[in-house]
């Protein structure tokens, strides 16, 4: 008998039917269970009404593609849903604009069915991990019920700005997270001045990173920002 793993309740995206069947005809024999949607805005609509282990996503996808469900996703959603695009779509600068609206894993077709098995468990796993009120990157700890961060268990003078964005980049690691996902993040639609992140990200590396030998707080030139902590791991 095969042995099943721990199940996961996964909403596929995909518009190739007999795609969406294999994937199915596998996961749900591992014990998996599946919801599906046939394009973008009906796989938007599900994924902000049910709450999700995983989310398996097609790029090319009709009315709104799999780039655009994603970054709608990661503005719009109260929580951090692991996303795995799924595509036929190859090349490195494909890859980098997935991961820059808010993808956690990239799969190109074809693939191995048991591959998309394993890298869906891995997904679940990482985010189970990081739902915990402490969260540890290398030297970095933050303590999310009692709103503190220490790194190399240095006790950081955060203000509530700044350990509300170094939250929401910790969740977010290690992925990009770009300006507008911020913005949407700690104003929701309230507008506010155009130079208040900059401020804010000045702010915090002021306190993260000037008194440390390196910098954890990486600004991605026209794309956002993002935590490094490999140079201290």
């Amino acid at each position: 008998m095969t042995k099943k793993t721990a199940s996961l309740y996964v909403l596929l995206v995909e518009d190739q039917r007999n795609i969406a069947r294999n994937i199915a005809d596998y996961m749900e024999e591992k014990g998996h269970i599946f919801d599906f949607a046939t394009q973008g805005q009906q796989g938007l609509d599900l994924a902000l009404a049910h709450h999700y282990d995983l989310i398996i996503l097609d790029l090319n996808l009709p009315v709104i593609d799999g780039y655009g469900v994603c970054q709608q996703l990661r503005e719009r959603s109260s929580r951090h849903i692991p996303i795995l695009m799924l595509t036929a779509r190859d090349s490195l600068e494909d890859k980098i604009s997935g991961f820059t609206v808010g993808a956690d894993d990239y799969l190109t077709k074809p693939f191995s069915l048991q591959e998309l098995e394993v890298r869906c468990m891995a997904l679940s796993r990482r985010h189970l991990l990081q739902t915990d009120d402490t969260l540890i990157f290398g030297p970095l700890s933050l303590d999310r019920k009692r709103k503190q961060a220490t790194r190399n268990g240095q006790l950081l003078n955060l203000h509530a700005m700044g350990f509300r964005i170094l939250t929401i980049l910790a969740e977010a690691y290690p992925q990009i997270v770009s300006r507008s996902v911020l913005s949407q993040k700690l104003w929701g639609d309230e507008p506010t001045e155009s130079d208040a992140i900059r401020s804010h990200i000045y702010q915090l590396r002021n306190v993260l990173d000037k008194p440390f030998d390196f910098p954890i707080l990486k600004t991605v030139h026209g794309v956002g920002f993002a935590l490094d902590v490999k140079n201290e791991q």
